[in-house]
């Protein structure tokens, strides 16, 4: 195969077959069931699920046996089932999801989440690139493959719809699907990020996480700050009290029973990944001026970002805002906290040792309680065989006339726990478009298409070389 021309080939079929079709998915606000408790009745899950069905389903009409299904299991969200028969050995499953966050405010002139805007490279919009692309860019590697009539194994995509959720239907449907899936030798997942647009990316561990609800009560109501002031605690001094317990105040280092010893092999590929990625971690950032990275040294802040513990809090209620804020002390605050953990570390175990050193004698008796809210475990992939290594590296190669390249994703992905215990013989691939400034979840999300591109070609390569990879 020559690079050059598939890649030519397959970007011709994104702008003309994928691209329609992508933009009216990236215009259905398919919000994932946690944010929209009507999904059911609302029907906009159902209406992506069937639009990206019809199109897969006219893409690969002319490869026989191919078979394209929207299916609902009873108060579950729908899931999309594509199944291209191999014309060699073995079996590869491939993952992506078709639901999205909310919109979000925040977006830039001109653009908004449901109304997808071309802007050069960049196709802005909620779920172009979490994940929407997924679909796409597996059935386009398929056709490929099919056009030049080059061996691959018998490939089920799977596109689930509850995955901004915490794929909770998607165990229910694995479990379904078990006497069809079989024990696949290859999973390629779709739904992570690239360090930067120049060359294949992997994605090798993801952290878990522990998030949950801290109250804190020293008041039955609130009082002049007059009076209260150096007689009763205030709940603000209490919670900071209450955290300085997990993090150090100064240096952000989280308690060391929360912490793993970094696996040796990991730190050697946060190392060349620094060299690929240069200052471009912290620079993709949007950092206030004269803010600077936690640490000088790249290979050190991916290795923070993805096998240290580290404390966020994300969200504060019981406190007016600045413009509203009278000499009153209030009475109780509730912080939300999120604690990723490494991707090693038990959750759960995890859960219970952070409610037991939040609650434990509580400063000036003040009424505090924990209340964990979402325990996700993390996830390290299994050791690469060498024959998938050197695909890899062919396909990066081909497809981006550079080295392939791997690191540790800071967030989590609470479906890989489970598909790597369901297939535990399995490699794991796990890749994505989420590049430098994408921003998924947030304002502003684009899909980088070139890269998107490329991809797909990348994804034609490893499937042709799971064909031929040992038994």
């Amino acid at each position: 195969m020559q690079s050059e021309r598939w890649l030519a080939a397959i970007e011709r079929e994104w702008n003309v077959l994928a691209m329609p079709a992508l933009c009216d998915y990236m215009a259905i606000p398919c919000e994932s069931p946690a944010f929209d408790p009507d999904w059911a009745a609302r029907g906009e899950l159902e209406r992506a699920a069937t639009l990206l069905a019809d199109w897969a389903r006219a893409q690969l009409v002319e490869v026989a046996g191919a078979s394209v299904e929207v299916l609902h299991l009873p108060g579950r969200t729908p899931l999309l089932l594509i199944d291209v028969p191999g014309t060699r050995q073995g079996a590869t499953l491939i993952y992506g999801h078709l639901d999205k966050q909310p919109a979000m405010d925040g977006w830039a002139p001109g653009r908004s989440a449901w109304t997808p805007v071309l802007e050069g490279e960049r196709l802005y919009g909620r779920g172009g690139a979490d994940d929407g692309y997924a679909p796409f860019a597996a059935v386009l590697a398929l056709r490929a493959l099919h056009a030049q009539g080059i061996a691959h194994p018998r490939c089920t995509v799977l596109i689930e719809a509850s995955e901004e959720s915490g794929s909770p239907d998607l165990p229910a449907y694995i479990e379904h699907l078990a006497p069809r899936l079989g024990a696949p030798a290859l999973v390629i997942a779709l739904d992570a990020g690239c360090g930067n647009y120049a060359q294949l990316w992997l994605t090798t561990s993801l952290r878990g996480q522990v998030a949950g609800t801290l109250h804190v009560r020293t008041l039955t109501h609130g009082v002049h700050s007059g009076d209260a002031s150096g007689v009763v605690a205030s709940p603000w001094r209490i919670a900071t009290q209450l955290l300085a317990r997990l993090e150090d105040p100064g240096s952000g280092t989280v308690d060391p029973a929360f912490q793993v010893e970094i696996p040796a092999h990991r730190r050697s590929e946060a190392e060349r990944a620094a060299l690929a990625l240069g200052d471009g971690l912290h620079r993709q950032l949007p950092l206030a001026d004269g803010v600077r990275p936690l640490d000088d040294q790249g290979s050190e802040q991916l290795l923070g970002r993805a096998w240290r513990a580290q404390l966020t809090v994300t969200g504060l209620d019981g406190l007016p805002g600045v413009d509203a804020a009278a000499a009153v002390m209030a009475p109780a605050l509730a912080l939300k906290l999120s604690l990723r953990l490494p991707p090693t570390l038990d959750p759960d175990a995890a859960a219970q040792r952070l409610q037991a050193l939040l609650e434990a004698d509580p400063p000036d008796g003040a009424e505090v309680r924990f209340l964990p809210q979402m325990i996700s475990p993390g996830w390290h992939a299994p050791a690469t065989a060498p024959w998938l290594q050197a695909a890899l590296e062919r396909a990066s190669q081909a497809a981006f006339a550079a080295p392939c390249a791997a690191f540790g994703g800071g967030g989590g992905i609470p479906f890989l726990a489970m598909l790597g215990a369901r297939f535990p013989q399995a490699q794991f691939v796990v890749t994505g478009v989420l590049g430098p400034q994408s921003n998924a979840h947030g304002p502003n999300e684009f899909l980088h298409l070139p890269y998107a591109q490329r991809l797909t070609v990348a994804l034609a390569l490893l499937l042709r070389d799971a064909a031929d990879a040992p038994v």
